[in-house]
């Protein structure tokens, strides 16, 4: 089994990140190869094939860089929106959605075959509010992801709700708000089941993972929610990732990744959770039978063990924000 690992890791440029990071992992260790480009604030990003699609977060940009030719800049263009900060291509890799979290706007691209934006995207941003003044003041767009059947899938923390699309020849079409989620709650992001039609999604503001059915006419229902963190545990719930049974999701103040065992019919368990290594742990990814977890604060990226407490090594991405698995 080959135990050596490329991934591409972005920072924010005012805590430090001087571009996009080339780490490398290797058994239990972790190092920083160079810096590959000068993208900056890239707190999310997506693949096709040689080209990355990053996020540009301050610039209000997304930029495409081809791995293959050394990381040229192939595209810049607008994000549709403002403080971009989450992408997805859908399965055919023709469609780009982007969560512009500033001002609640989701655009969707047209991919042409030679990977670049097509014509004028498609908008839409939704109206509302919710109860927590400083973060719900109007829409705030944070995640974006296409489920099993091509439909787009949109949490919007600002207003505590889940919307969905069904796009055509390239447009979004009608927006439905397919779940409602508790005032105050803020939704944040989903992992979707491998096979069942269940949807998993951390709410920010609240610390919760709750379990959605997804019904025939598209509509979300929530079966079961639990907390990410202990009670009383000041904390800001972050990023979720699903790998086979099990669901891992990131805590900012509590500083730790919660474990999670997903059961035969869809419902979730909680194993327990593990210090992240560093503060304000944002992006987590699988690496091997380890984690890789990108913290925004300080602490860069920590390698650390599915099942202890260990920090078996540390690479220095100040602001770290999003991991890219390369090779």
């Amino acid at each position: 089994m080959n135990d050596e690992h490329l991934w591409i890791a972005g920072g924010y440029a005012d805590a430090g990140a001087v571009g996009l990071y080339l780490l490398r992992s290797a058994h239990d260790r972790l190092r920083v190869e160079r810096v590959v480009a000068p993208a900056q604030n890239v707190s999310a990003g997506v693949r096709r094939g040689n080209y990355w699609y990053l996020v540009d977060e301050v610039a209000g940009t997304v930029v495409v860089l081809d791995a293959a030719t050394g990381w040229r800049q192939v595209a810049c263009f607008a994000s549709g929106g403002d403080a971009p900060c989450h992408l997805a291509l859908d399965a055919a890799a023709t469609l780009l959605a982007v969560a512009n979290y500033g001002d609640g706007t989701i655009a969707l691209f047209a991919i042409d075959d030679h990977g670049l934006p097509s014509g004028v995207p498609d908008r839409y941003r939704h109206d509302g509010h919710g109860p927590v003044a400083d973060r719900q003041a109007g829409p705030h767009a944070h995640w974006v992801g296409f489920g099993p059947a091509g439909d787009l899938y949109v949490t919007d923390l600002g207003s505590d709700c889940i919307l969905t699309f069904a796009p055509e020849a390239g447009q979004l079409g009608t927006p439905r708000i397919a779940y409602r989620a508790p005032a105050g709650s803020g939704p944040r992001q989903i992992a979707f089941h491998p096979k069942l039609p269940v949807l998993y999604l951390v709410s920010e503001l609240a610390s919760t993972l709750t379990v959605l059915d997804r019904q025939v006419d598209g509509m979300l229902v929530a079966r079961q929610t639990v907390s990410t963190v202990p009670a009383g545990a000041d904390n800001l719930a972050g990023a979720i990732l699903r790998d086979g049974d099990r669901l891992y999701v990131t805590n900012r103040g509590h500083d730790s990744v919660a474990r999670f065992e997903i059961t035969a019919d869809g419902s979730v368990r909680a194993i327990d959770d593990r210090p992240s290594g560093g503060v304000s742990p944002r992006f987590v990814a699988l690496d091997g039978d380890r984690l890789l977890v990108a913290h925004e604060k300080t602490g860069g990226v920590t390698l650390v063990p599915i099942d202890d407490d260990r920090i078996l090594a540390r690479a220095d991405v100040p602001g770290a924000a999003f991991l890219g698995a390369y090779a």
